[in-house]
């Protein structure tokens, strides 16, 4: 089958306004650093030179249209790209710690991202991915929700690899049983999941990271490969591998200097989805998921050096250097 798009990611694109300090006045500063998982995921595929589209919606404002100019200087297809004139692009105010650990507030009642209507989905490019990949922001509110989940049923109904990332945000929920019952949708309908720490926690009601995602992988038969992040800890992976199943632990890279963690998640999925899309595979020996995840771990550290993450992706040099660098530890 032909592919035009390794990945193609549906849902929110959005402005990340970032602290920058303070001007004279000493007010603060921000900078208007362009966001939204979705993009992120795909800016990291393109980097490395996958090719990349985008589906949702913006408001046909001066921030829809900056936003779109800078998705597609990363070289990723903005043609499923929907302006709303009759809704602001969504904004998010991103707040930082002393140690850069991100916290974030929206104005969103509501964006234009939450406006995709299942009119909206160009299902020719959904035919033309190998691999799909959304989260649950989009489905907060309808009529997004709907859309998306025509978009993930049909990108089943057609054979695509589907990757699911919960970026559970609680502000954007009215009830948190609403919120965990659209998760486990997403958890229902995909084969790959990234999923945070502190979200394994918030659906399972486990500490224990390794027991969570073991009693996720049973409860969710469909699910192939499973990446719980840890931040600082690194990360825990599990392979199903057709009934043979690998889980890895793997250290990350304390040494660089975190100044901003928004957007690692998407980061470390994405180069872990263009692996898989090149591979067109979910069956990996230890040693090859060692490897990808290793660089993954490196690529999401690299960019917790910087501002924003969709125009900060480090390249494949400067991943490969880092990952070079670092003696793993793994545990199984």
């Amino acid at each position: 089958m032909e592919y035009s798009f390794d990945v193609v990611s549906q849902g929110e694109l959005l402005v990340d306004f970032t602290p920058y300090g303070l001007s004279n006045q000493g007010n603060m500063l921000l900078e208007t650093n362009p966001g939204g998982g979705p993009c992120n995921v795909l800016a990291m595929v393109t980097k490395l030179s996958g090719h990349a589209a985008f589906i949702g919606k913006v408001g046909d404002d001066f921030y829809g249209h900056y936003l779109s100019g800078r998705v597609s200087a990363q070289g990723i297809d903005i043609s499923g790209i929907v302006y709303d004139s009759h809704a602001f692009t969504t904004l998010a105010f991103v707040h930082l710690n002393e140690e850069g650990e991100r916290s974030f507030s929206f104005a969103r009642k509501p964006g234009a991202d939450s406006l995709l209507t299942r009119s909206d989905i160009p299902v020719h490019i959904l035919d033309s991915a190998k691999i799909f990949h959304f989260s649950s922001i989009a489905l907060s509110a309808e009529p997004a929700r709907a859309a998306m989940k025509f978009s993930v049923e049909y990108a089943s109904e057609k054979g695509k690899i589907i990757s699911f990332d919960p970026n559970y945000r609680p502000l954007l929920w009215t009830r948190e049983q609403e919120a965990k019952e659209q998760i486990r949708y997403g958890f229902s309908h995909c084969h790959i999941l990234k999923i945070a720490e502190e979200e394994i926690i918030f659906m399972t009601g486990l500490a224990d990271v390794r027991m969570a995602v073991d009693k996720i992988a049973v409860d969710y038969p469909n699910i192939e490969i499973i990446f719980a992040t840890l931040g600082k800890k690194g990360c825990l992976s599990y392979v199903k591998n057709a009934g043979e199943p690998i889980v890895i632990q793997t250290d990350t890279f304390t040494q660089v200097e975190t100044i901003d963690t928004t957007g690692a998640g998407d980061i470390f999925i994405g180069y872990c989805l263009y692996v898989i899309a090149k591979r067109l595979s979910l069956i990996f020996s230890e040693a090859e998921l060692k490897e990808m995840v290793v660089h993954a771990n490196a690529a999401a550290s690299l960019i917790t050096t910087r501002k924003g993450a969709l125009c900060a992706v480090p390249t494949r040099e400067e991943i490969d250097r880092l990952a070079g660098e670092l003696r793993p530890s793994f545990s199984k």
